[in-house]
């Protein structure tokens, strides 16, 4: 799933985390074809945990500082994707690593990029280019 400019909510600092949430996704795709993913989904989820907090730190100043009026539902849907991130986190360190935990991981990904992004953040810069 490669970064398209559909994905683009036209504000240069968002598309490029975006872009590199969508890179490192692709690292772990590439890792489960590869028959690799074992390994990599520790190293995911560390990346995850700390880009996913400083890219929701970013996005959500930006937002306070625009006066963007969906801050608060956008602040709800961050703070459940860390905590989804955190159950993951926990379930990879009991399990081991199982496949399904990988399964999951592959889910949340793409769930949230392709979601999240084209159903929310895109109205960042919706709000953006109307005022």
């Amino acid at each position: 799933m490669p970064w398209s400019p559909s994905l683009s909510v036209g504000i240069e600092l968002l598309d490029n985390q975006h872009k590199e949430w969508i890179e490192r996704a692709e690292k772990l795709f590439d890792a489960g074809k590869n028959n690799q993913a074992r390994e990599y989904i520790g190293e995911m989820l560390d990346f995850l945990e700390a880009y996913t907090k400083k890219h929701f730190r970013d996005e959500e100043r930006y937002m306070r500082e625009i006066r963007y009026p969906e801050y608060e539902e956008q602040r709800k849907a961050h703070a459940s994707f860390i905590e989804r991130l955190a159950k993951l986190q926990t379930d990879y360190r009991e399990s081991g690593g199982n496949i399904s935990v990988i399964v999951k991981a592959n889910r949340i990904v793409v769930d949230w990029l392709i979601n999240h992004i084209t159903k929310m953040d895109k109205k960042i810069g919706e709000f953006v280019k109307d005022n």
